[in-house]
């Protein structure tokens, strides 16, 4: 499976403002920039459960299109209220998350939502991203990287400027084949601790 990040920033790497709004990237709404060939492209779409929050408060699951739609969250969801979105709920590890998608036929996932985007890189299993850069400096919000326990190599594919200021930069994960999975085949915790024993 291929796991894909694709979204847009603040030249200062912010998703949000602290309060999850993002009104900063609306400049660039009306700009092409690639999203709905992206979009065209995978399908599944695998979204955290503040993003979750944040885009049903908005009102913005047609940014999915008819995509399924799979929530990331360890305690129930109430999908119900929730018409016209192929929506599900699944929890667990990323690699959990990515075998189950792969097990329903899945090819191509969207990975959406800081903490997740974040989780799926630190585990290895993102091979592509793509980051559009809004030019503005908020200073302070929900970042795109957070920590992490080793460095990862990105290989520049390509860059390109668009209109309005945007700068879009896309990277393959060195390291990590099409299929999604590192080529180092980082084991999730619970599989280190089994071969341990």
């Amino acid at each position: 499976m291929r796991v894909s990040v694709f979204c847009g920033m603040s030249v200062d790497g912010f998703l949000a403002r602290p309060d999850d709004t993002f009104d900063f990237l609306k400049a660039g709404e009306s700009v092409p920039h690639g999203f709905t060939r992206f979009l065209n492209s995978v399908d599944v779409v695998v979204i955290g459960r503040r993003t979750f929050e944040v885009v049903r408060s908005l009102g913005h699951f047609g940014l999915y299109g008819k995509k399924q739609v799979v929530v990331l969250s360890g305690t129930p969801l109430d999908l119900s209220s929730i018409q016209g979105v192929n929506l599900g709920q699944m929890s667990g590890t990323p690699q959990e998350i990515v075998a189950q998608l792969e097990k329903r036929g899945f090819k191509h996932a969207y990975i959406d939502g800081g903490i997740t985007i974040q989780a799926f890189l630190r585990a290895g299993l993102v091979n592509r991203i793509t980051i559009t850069r809004v030019p503005v400096l908020i200073g302070q919000g929900i970042p795109l990287f957070g920590p992490l326990s080793h460095d990862i190599q990105l290989r520049h594919v390509r860059t390109q400027s668009c209109k309005g200021g945007m700068v879009q930069s896309e990277y393959q994960v060195d390291g990590v084949g099409r299929s999604g999975i590192s080529k180092k085949k980082r084991l999730d915790p619970k599989a280190r601790q089994n071969k341990r024993k």
